[in-house]
């Protein structure tokens, strides 16, 4: 039965507004917000009330605002604030992938001015978007033409929409991937107006497998590649440069979509040894442009270290027919993602990938560097939290290299509440994203450049003191 007393000492909205802690909530959020926070507080204190879930002699405002501070904590944790990823993956789809280099930074602020993304300062005349970039990437990869979408999703719907919409597309059984938040290969050809012909089988595909399949309904081949996972064992499927005659004796494009944007060893090698690059097994951009293939597809975000967008290289004839595409405008990039694309372009182009680029500089990170890294934690932290250095792996993430790993070094911090703490690290300001592991917390190293030592260093020891707050009425 409810208790009729509890009932009555609940506050009213405006009581509850005036206590010190909404008068600070109050300074960074607009009063509506708080009002309807307010109120579901005292919706949920009422009901636990009749629910008769209250423990005896609890305050009533107290349990009111305890209620709006969680919700506050909910909406603040949607809000995009800087995170220290030290999960040990280096592109984190959840945490924006790729980090962008500080010239690439720099870029982006200044195009948050007014910038001439569509004029052309030396004749006065309007440019096209992004045809910097355009002209950057064909230096970059010596393909013909290319062009920009707001991700490689977009590029794959619009390649598919605008050349093979009520036509037959020619793929591997064994390509037919899912990709995060459950987006489905097929899906996208059915939303896309394409008629889908799988060859093959899940494990074995040959080049004859696709001759066979052609006919007067075949609008393209196409290849992707399943970049999440790896099929090893009795596999074959056959290489871009096998599919390219299979299209090219019967005049259908040829398209490679490749996810993830490794450049290739002939781009990377300038600036790392041979041996960093054996460790990578990636298909390569620069190898399916020289290959041959019609258009090739990625992700700017990922192996290539830049924004999230799309980037479709290709021969000029298949380029022109995309430019021309009624989707063009819907997909293309604003200034800001151009702006940083422009400037990580221009770092590949200079051979400065692993000292200006943030994924090459994890990716190509030392063991031993990453240990030091750790030991300099444990100095700063001293004897105030319980913690190792223990050896662990590090993945590359986002859809890229899923057969290999990185062997790291990071700071396990010795708890028997690693829920608790790893909340709490989740949760400051600035959020640190750990991992637990063996009922340890585990903050791996490769993944935290070293401007952010002494400023993880000192999250942990301010979590570690955190205390959580009062209310009290004034």
């Amino acid at each position: 039965m409810s208790d009729p007393n509890l009932l009555r000492s609940i506050p009213s909205v405006d009581r509850i507004l005036r206590t010190r802690t909404l008068r600070e909530l109050a300074l960074r959020y607009p009063h509506d917000q708080l009002v309807k926070w307010a109120r579901e507080a005292i919706q949920e204190f009422r009901t636990q009330v009749h629910e008769g879930t209250v423990p005896q002699n609890h305050d009533a405002l107290d349990q009111v605002t305890k209620g709006i501070l969680e919700n506050e904590r909910f909406h603040a944790g949607s809000k995009i604030r800087t995170v220290l990823n030290a999960t040990g993956i280096l592109l984190h789809t959840n945490l924006g992938r790729a980090p962008l280099a500080e010239r690439a930074v720099q870029r982006v602020i200044d195009s948050t001015q007014t910038v001439n993304i569509e004029l052309n300062l030396q004749t006065g005349k309007r440019n096209s978007r992004g045809q910097h970039c355009v002209d950057l990437l064909c230096q970059l990869t010596g393909c013909e033409d290319a062009i920009l979408t707001n991700n490689c999703a977009a590029a794959t719907m619009m390649v598919l929409q605008t050349l093979a919409q009520q036509r037959e597309v020619i793929i591997s059984r064994g390509q037919l991937v899912e990709i995060g938040g459950g987006f489905r290969l097929p899906d996208v050809f059915r939303a896309a107006g394409v008629i889908l012909r799988e060859v093959g089988t899940t494990n074995r595909t040959y080049v004859r497998d696709y001759e066979s399949a052609r006919n007067d309904q075949t609008a393209a081949i196409m290849r992707v590649h399943h970049g999440n996972y790896k099929i090893s064992g009795f596999v074959t499927e056959p290489t871009i440069a096998e599919l390219v005659p299979v299209g090219n004796e019967v005049l259908i494009p040829v398209i490679d979509d490749l996810g993830s944007g490794w450049l290739g060893d002939e781009v990377i090698s300038s600036s790392v040894t041979k041996h960093d690059l054996s460790e990578i097994n990636e298909p390569s951009v620069t190898k399916s442009v020289s290959s041959g293939a019609d258009l090739t597809l990625f992700s700017g975000d990922k192996l290539f270290g830049g924004p999230q967008c799309g980037i479709i290289l290709g021969k000029s004839q298949w380029i022109k027919r995309l430019r021309k595409s009624p989707l063009m405008r819907a997909m293309r990039l604003d200034k800001m993602a151009l702006a940083a694309l422009e400037a990580t372009i221009e770092i590949h182009l200079q051979g400065l990938a692993t000292q200006e680029l943030p994924v090459f500089q994890m990716l190509f990170l030392k063991s031993e560097t990453i240990r030091e890294r750790c030991q300099k934690i444990l100095c700063q932290i001293g004897d105030e939290i319980p913690c190792e250095i223990t050896a662990c792996v590090s993945q590359i993430g986002g859809g890229s290299m899923p057969d290999q790993s990185l062997p790291s070094f990071g700071v396990r911090i010795l708890t028997d509440q690693p829920n608790q703490i790893a909340t709490k690290l989740r949760e400051n300001s600035p959020s640190i994203q750990a991992r637990i592991v063996d009922d340890s917390v585990l903050l791996d190293l490769r993944t935290i450049p070293e401007s952010s030592i002494e400023l993880l260093a000192n999250s942990l020891l301010k979590v570690c003191k955190h205390e959580e707050p009062k209310s009290e009425e004034v």
